[in-house]
């Protein structure tokens, strides 16, 4: 438990919202200093650790970048402000996820692993996983991965559990053209705005997306969060746009180009994060049993709200499930924290997992 403790309070008081360069290279030289494994940085910021051999892989995956601090989480100097007290871990990234980078960093060095065993951290996750997305461009391809966002409290409060899925989120935006006229001749122009709430109905009428995995049922959601339309209260709008939310399952998406049919709407995609669905089954209850193992409590498979670079690593062939300390609602928040006592789980199940799952 010190070992982990000193580990994540030294990572989550480097500071890397707006750079991970000094923490990417923190835990490479601590890699290197620690285990025999191959270590890299990438040209991208990524490092990326190699151990053992075996036809198939297993990695244990995080991101070392972080969401901008609150400003009671950075002292006058400028630098992190990290507290222990009742047993947790106050910080930014302390939940989110540096947390679990630590405990994957020590199962890493700890296990003797039945397979070859890859330790992966990532830049730019908070980003739409771009640091993700590159070292898959640049090649890396684990048969299977688990995924250190949190897991903690899905089932029951203080629970650990796998899962072994999550949502994605296509952001676009609807975009509705006109012709401007003065107001007090409407029919001179076209009102941009009437055929964006033309485009509104054609959203609020579609069905959800939704499909099942491994027995668990999920369902995505369609909602418009923005409308931006109209220069002057006496001026017929020739311009509106309307900004969707789509929460997506794996396989499924809304039929959201529908709302082209309306004369003078088009429609793009700005932000796309992919689902992850885990289809080994076999993969997905050996995680479960060294979750059992490594808890008074008994965790479940379950479905996560949130994207994450897992999605990223489903999506190029990799079998994924998210195993991690953060609790709903934790990440992100002024008074992030994390419990030490489920980090050190978190370690014990990556090192089982490292050490058990043998494949097929």
């Amino acid at each position: 438990m010190n070992a982990l403790v000193s580990l994540t309070r030294d990572l989550v008081s480097i500071p890397s919202h707006d750079d991970e360069a000094a923490a990417g290279e923190y835990i490479r030289q601590w890699l290197e200093t620690n285990t025999d494994a191959r270590v890299t940085r990438d040209d991208h910021g990524n490092v990326i650790a190699r151990k053992g051999r075996g036809e198939e892989s297993l990695a244990l995956v995080g991101h070392h970048d972080v969401v901008p601090p609150d400003d009671t989480q950075v002292d006058s100097d400028g630098e992190y402000v990290v507290e222990e007290r009742d047993g947790r871990l106050y910080a930014r990234g302390a939940a989110d996820m540096k947390g679990c980078v630590a405990a994957a960093m020590l199962a890493f060095r700890d296990a003797d692993p039945a397979r070859e065993l890859i330790f992966a951290s990532f830049i730019g996750e908070e980003q739409g996983g771009v640091g993700c997305q590159a070292a898959i461009e640049d090649g890396f391809a684990p048969d299977y991965a688990v995924v250190g966002e949190g897991s903690t409290g899905y089932s029951t409060p203080g629970v650990t559990d796998v899962a072994v899925a999550h949502k994605g989120r296509r952001g676009s935006t609807i975009v509705a053209e006109g012709a401007a006229a003065h107001a007090s001749e409407p029919e001179a122009g076209a009102n941009a705005i009437y055929h964006a709430t033309d485009a509104v109905d054609v959203v609020r009428d579609l069905d959800f997306p939704e499909t099942t995995v491994l027995g668990h049922e999920m369902s995505g959601s369609v909602a418009v969060t923005e409308i931006d339309g109209g220069s002057a209260w006496n001026v017929i709008p020739e311009r509106c746009e309307v900004t969707v939310d789509e929460r997506t399952v794996p396989g499924e998406r809304a039929p959201l180009d529908r709302v082209e049919a309306i004369d003078g709407v088009t429609w793009r995609v700005d932000q796309d994060l992919p689902p992850m669905a885990c289809g080994d089954a076999d993969f997905a209850d050996a995680v479960l049993d060294a979750a059992t193992a490594a808890q008074d409590g008994a965790p479940e498979h379950v479905v996560k709200p949130h994207a994450t670079d897992a999605g990223w690593l489903a999506k190029a062939g990799t079998e994924c499930v998210v195993v991690g300390a953060a609790e709903p609602g934790e990440a992100h928040t002024a008074d992030e924290s994390v419990s030490l006592a489920v980090l050190e789980r978190c370690y014990e199940v990556y090192e089982r997992v490292a050490e058990s799952w043998a494949g097929r």
